[in-house]
């Protein structure tokens, strides 16, 4: 009986051994790729933003539509915005609504910085100068699809 028990304890080891193997592979096969997103914005009060962009991931091109309405902007403004999104595991996975991840966004003489999350995880990390006058360019509320 004592080896009965014995057998049963170290199955459930190797399962909870085989489960963290698993997972830690499939979070390993989350990739990176390189966007590029071009915003304009107008507002007064309430802001309403649009724009298009680009997503290469493994070697391929994929075409992106960006939208979002933001509150308390005044003013028009574009910005053309480089960079990288993380834990890809297909292209899709860009598509959907961002919010602040990290630091947020901020301007830095017509700079704009930001770090945004989805919510299946993607991770926009993307930099640029914007052209106008607008005073909140804020990027949380951005909405990306693949076209």
């Amino acid at each position: 009986m004592l080896s009965f028990s014995r057998a049963i304890k170290f199955a459930a080891i190797i399962g909870v051994a085989a489960a963290a193997l698993a997972a830690g592979s499939t979070a390993s096969r989350a990739e990176s790729g390189a966007v590029r997103l071009h915003i304009v914005k107008a507002g007064l009060i309430v802001g309403v933003g649009g724009g298009s962009g680009t997503l290469v991931f493994k070697g391929r091109s994929y075409r992106l539509s960006l939208g979002g309405i933001g509150v308390g902007s005044l003013g028009v403004a574009a910005v053309d915005l480089v960079g990288t999104a993380s834990h890809l595991r297909h292209p899709g996975d860009i598509a959907g609504t961002y919010g602040a991840a990290g630091a947020g966004g901020a301007f830095v003489d017509g700079a704009q910085v930001a770090r945004l999350q989805n919510e299946k995880g993607v991770v926009l990390e993307v930099h640029g100068v914007q052209v106008g006058f607008q005073i909140s360019l804020g990027l949380a509320g951005l909405t990306i699809a693949l076209r």
